[in-house]
């Protein structure tokens, strides 16, 4: 469940959803998710994997980042570890590490797999580029049919296009860096061009 009590990601994605004018049923068609499984992530009864995020990011238009700020926008944004917002699904937790940047491209996050966590099962493409980096224990990264084993100190860089999933098939949790790069994506471009900046 979404643990920080001053930004519920489910609440976030109905703001989207309503200002862009989509019913429920609307959002079910773009991004492949029964209507009652959004419901129940936008009244926080449960939380999105990590492949529902893309998923809705990108039937909303956005990046996967805009569904977890509050749109308080600053050229610089502090972090101190009791601000972030945290989202948890399946022994998955991920914890964004900077958010809020006036057209942002970069959306790091702190991942924590559990013992035989991930999303093996709904490997996902998105724009841009991927960035990992283990810092605790190890777990598998596939990219394109090819799995890679990442311990610590070990990175990953790849093209977010081609199919990509993660999963820790130890006995051990295990902790890493995730960074996505927005590339060209349309929600980054509309917002170069056509959306004045948010206050």
């Amino acid at each position: 469940m979404v643990t920080n009590p001053e930004l519920n990601v489910g609440q976030r994605i109905r703001s989207l959803r309503e200002r862009k004018g989509l019913s429920l049923r609307a959002l079910a068609e773009r991004c492949g998710l029964s209507t009652t499984a959004i419901s129940q992530i936008e009244r926080g009864d449960t939380s999105p994997t990590v492949s529902s995020l893309h998923m809705l990011a990108t039937a909303l238009d956005v990046s996967i980042t805009d569904l977890f700020h509050d749109e308080r926008r600053s050229p610089a944004v502090l972090f101190a570890p009791g601000d972030r917002l945290r989202a948890e699904s399946a022994g998955v937790v991920m914890e964004s590490l900077g958010i809020g940047l006036p057209y942002q491209q970069l959306e790091p996050f702190l991942v924590t797999l559990a013992p035989g966590a991930g999303n093996a099962d709904q490997p996902v493409t998105h724009a841009g580029e991927e960035f990992v980096h283990c810092l605790d224990g190890q777990f598998d990264y596939c990219v394109d049919g090819r799995a890679y084993r990442l311990e610590p100190g070990y990175s990953l860089l790849f093209e977010a296009i081609r199919p990509h999933y993660f999963h820790n098939p130890t006995a051990d949790p295990a902790r890493f860096l995730l960074v996505f790069q927005a590339g060209g994506s349309g929600a980054l471009a509309r917002q170069l061009h056509a959306e004045p900046p948010r206050e």
